[in-house]
């Protein structure tokens, strides 16, 4: 470990249990000096472990909707009162699409349910982004980080609408991180990953071939939930500190491969 955080305050959305990015990335800030809130959905944390890394990295834990500009609030005053002070890093790790949940075919989706996956998965980073600007709760050259996916660009059949939400929050991005850079040096990106088996990224109809074809298409495999937590512990320390309005992919070249030897070969069997 490297200090890397050391004197850093943050919070980190989104923790379920161990196969979280969020968690792993907990885990990391915490080895790294840095301290935190933990926070998810009252919902989330009744149906995780939370509690268990909160004793583990000695952080509190605040529920709190992040679709709730009231919760928010109160999180984030919260959450500075607890750790002395502004904060210096903030991570999104949410997304949820009721449609997915509920295996409503994309092109027969339930609108309702549509609306509440674009509000939890997308519009929340706005709202949480909106707070701590209004809030001047953010430390200059502090780091704001939203976890995506590809699907944002490149069609994935089965992820559903939850393409959609990725793009949205990507253009939340860009578009927050341009007043939040300008006014308050503070800077904002989204972390685009390969297919993790976590519990919400598992529940996507067909994820494991998503996994494996990935695996077959990367020049250096899928990056897994502690490299996506390595990752993000870099974009929160000062060695990045005029990286912003990116959309960063971290999938070991995935995304710029047309098609792998591996793939091909596979190909070729049939």
């Amino acid at each position: 470990m490297y200090n890397l955080l050391k004197g850093k305050r943050g919070i980190i959305f989104g923790a379920l249990d161990e196969h979280s990015i969020a968690w792993k990335t907990a885990e990391r800030v915490h080895a790294e000096g840095g301290t935190f809130v933990l926070t998810n959905a009252p919902i989330a944390l009744r149906m995780g472990t939370i509690n268990e890394l909160a004793e583990k990295t000695g952080s509190q834990v605040i529920p709190a909707d992040a679709t709730s500009l009231e919760d928010l609030e109160n999180l984030i005053t919260k959450a500075q009162e607890i750790l002395g002070g502004k904060l210096d890093f903030v991570l999104h790790s949410i997304g949820m699409s009721v449609n997915v949940r509920k295996k409503r075919h994309y092109t027969d989706q339930n609108y309702d349910f549509t609306h509440k996956g674009w509000d939890i998965s997308a519009v929340s980073f706005h709202k949480v982004m909106q707070t701590l600007y209004k809030q001047d709760a953010m430390n200059e050259w502090g780091s704001i980080v939203a976890l995506t996916y590809m699907a944002a660009q490149r069609s994935f059949p089965d992820y559903n609408d939850m393409a959609d939400n990725k793009a949205y929050l990507e253009s939340i991005a860009r578009s927050f991180g341009y007043f939040f850079g300008n006014d308050k040096n503070v800077r904002v990106n989204t972390i685009s990953q390969s297919p993790t088996p976590t519990t919400a990224g598992s529940g996507v109809k067909g994820f494991d071939g998503f996994i494996a074809y990935a695996e077959k298409m990367s020049p250096l495999g899928n990056a897994t939930a502690q490299d996506c937590a390595d990752y993000t512990v870099s974009l929160f320390s000062d060695l990045t500190k005029r990286v912003t309005m990116q959309n960063l992919f971290h999938d070991g070249g995935f995304s710029n491969v047309g098609v792998s030897k591996e793939v091909m070969e596979k190909f070729m069997e049939e």
